[in-house]
């Protein structure tokens, strides 16, 4: 059976292997397991998204389903006016931090969250069969124009918007040319913040820095947060469901950091709660959560694997270390501008900065960095590492377990040919020299 779902979607280079004609056989196959309904069909600033968006809704329309078209939104703004609107399903054509040639198609659920790992092999079952549903009547093709002010009004509903207003914050918004700049500045706006902007042009090219927020490429925003005297900064990945913080100061925080901070805020409020978090994630919450009676559960690394659980646990947090926050009383998925709002609520009840509050958390000394690598060589590369750490953690590629302080995590990823390394130490050199020696151990093995 053919593998169509990485770790998050179907992805894959446009004109490639992410074809037109696969695009068809794709969404016949999506139409086949959605049966029935009004689907609602997003997607972000990529030169070919538009062209996929019509092969989309028109294979949907040819299998019997009507559709409605969101347009330009984040994948969370598609994700919440699916579940807010009624809908019976959302595909948000994305291939997010991806490369500019990359596109994608991520299915929503009518949940409004990302379809389980098991609805993705039968959907894998359906392309491979080719078993398709048969329509006695075409679908028809709509426009939704109330997506956009569905999703604003939903974030702002679950914070202290008088609050907010109150201290006139100033936010640097570095919207990496992507989705984000449809929503996030009129978020902002709305909630009585006076906004900078960078790269806030829609671009499918990325031009700006890429679309993957990364500490080496959001050196604008930092400088930005400085001459404006921000109270923060903000960076967004290409859809939008992902978010990266600058403090004051200008220093560009980990994604971990931003979480701990938001979930020690949160479980304050909601104590006996439940964080789900990746098994890449840093240790730290485990100490963060004890205060509230909460506690967390691990899973492999991935949104969907995160959200999935947050959905049957009724989980009020999931995150992941690459900036993906998710707060389950707005919804179970990442949600870049519900971040942005919910540290705006936490500023506003605190006589302290974002660098103040980040210090008052206990330290916390996380990487990550990645290779070139195909899948067959990253299974080498995790066989080798089995054979020297036998009693590491295979579950998600593997997590060697140094020392009580010391761990790394290498897996390939589900969505480029590279392996991904991940570390946590007790200090910033001791990190330093394990990431250090096991990117040479990798390049070894690789050579």
């Amino acid at each position: 059976m053919k593998k169509l779902f990485g770790t998050n979607g179907v992805r894959g280079v446009f004109s490639e292997d992410f074809t037109l004609e696969f695009v068809n056989d794709l969404i016949m196959s999506l139409a086949t397991y959605f049966k029935k309904g009004k689907i609602l069909i997003g997607y972000d600033g990529r030169h070919s998204s538009p062209i996929v968006a019509k092969i989309v809704s028109s294979t949907l329309n040819y299998s019997g389903l009507d559709c409605y078209i969101a347009g330009l939104v984040p994948t969370p703004c598609l994700e919440y006016a699916t579940k807010k609107l009624g809908y019976d399903g959302g595909l948000m054509i994305t291939a997010s931090h991806n490369p500019p040639q990359y596109n994608g198609i991520k299915p929503v659920a009518s949940d409004g969250v990302e379809i389980s790992r098991e609805d993705e092999r039968i959907i894998e079952q359906i392309f491979d069969e080719k078993n398709w549903i048969k329509a006695e009547t075409f679908g028809k093709t709509f426009d939704e124009l109330n997506s956009i002010s569905t999703y604003i009004d939903g974030i702002i509903s679950k914070i202290s918007k008088i609050d907010i207003v109150k201290r006139k914050f100033k936010v640097t918004l570095d919207l990496g040319n992507g989705a984000q700049s449809v929503t996030a500045k009129k978020l902002c706006q709305q909630l009585g913040c006076e906004v900078f902007t960078v790269n806030e042009n829609i671009d499918g090219d990325f031009p700006g820095r890429g679309s993957e927020p990364t500490p080496q490429n959001l050196g604008e925003l930092s400088k930005l947060v400085l001459e404006t005297n921000s109270d923060f900064g903000i960076a967004f990945d290409g859809d939008g469901d992902r978010s990266i913080f600058c403090d004051e100061n200008g220093k560009i925080l980990t994604g971990d950091s931003s979480a701990l901070l938001l979930c020690d805020y949160l479980l304050e409020q909601y104590p006996n709660s439940q964080v789900v978090t990746c098994l890449n994630s840093g240790n730290i919450i485990e100490k963060i959560v004890q205060k509230s009676n909460s506690h967390v559960v691990r899973t492999k690394v991935g949104s969907v694997e995160v959200s999935r659980r947050m959905v049957v646990d009724n989980a009020l947090i999931g995150y992941e270390e690459n900036g993906g926050f998710m707060f389950g009383k707005h919804n179970h998925v990442r949600d870049g501008a519900m971040s942005l709002a919910l540290m705006l609520d936490l500023l506003s009840k605190s006589e302290s900065s974002l660098s103040e509050n980040i210090v008052s958390l206990p330290p916390n000394f996380t990487t990550k960095t990645k290779l070139e690598c195909s899948l067959e060589q990253s299974k080498i590369v995790v066989d080798q590492l089995l054979k020297e750490f036998p009693n590491s953690d295979t579950s998600d590629g593997i997590k060697i377990q140094v020392d009580d302080n010391n761990w790394v995590m290498i897996r390939p990823s589900g969505t480029e040919p590279i392996i991904r390394i991940y570390g946590e130490s007790n200090s910033q050199e001791n990190l330093d020299s394990l990431i250090s020696n096991f990117v040479e151990k990798t390049k070894s093995i690789l050579s």
